[in-house]
């Protein structure tokens, strides 16, 4: 029972990166999904979620050049980023739980799955 991501890597200032995770082990049925970031010296941030019912958030930070989506057939959530900032580098982390509103917990809450991280690293 895990999430794992993939997809990050070195982008350029104004580029684009995709992430991808895939779950294991249980269904997106009954799951919301999340990517949260960390860096250094930074508490993490929740960056976009998806619910079972298909709502989405987006921190303002990244609305209007982050889309997330998922395939529940294929367990897979997606994170396309583009017009990529420097301030964007950071870990990127996927979770999945089964409390809907993801995205608003506090940042010491523990989802049920947390993914290994990927890296992000953007260069000006």
């Amino acid at each position: 029972l895990q999430v794992v991501e993939s997809g990050g890597g070195l982008a350029q200032a104004g580029g684009s990166l995709t992430l991808s995770c895939v779950a294991s082990g249980f269904s997106l049925d009954y799951y919301a999904m999340g990517w949260f970031r960390e860096g250094p010296g930074r508490k993490r941030e929740e960056v976009s979620c998806i619910s079972t019912n298909g709502s989405i958030f987006y921190s303002e930070s990244v609305k209007g050049r982050f889309t997330i989506s998922r395939d529940v057939a294929k367990k897979t959530v997606t994170l396309q980023m583009s017009s990529l900032k420097p301030e964007d580098s950071a870990v990127y982390h996927c979770a999945a739980d089964t409390l809907q509103h993801l995205c608003m917990t506090p940042v010491t809450y523990k989802p049920d799955y947390w993914g290994q991280g990927t890296q992000v690293t953007v260069a000006s």
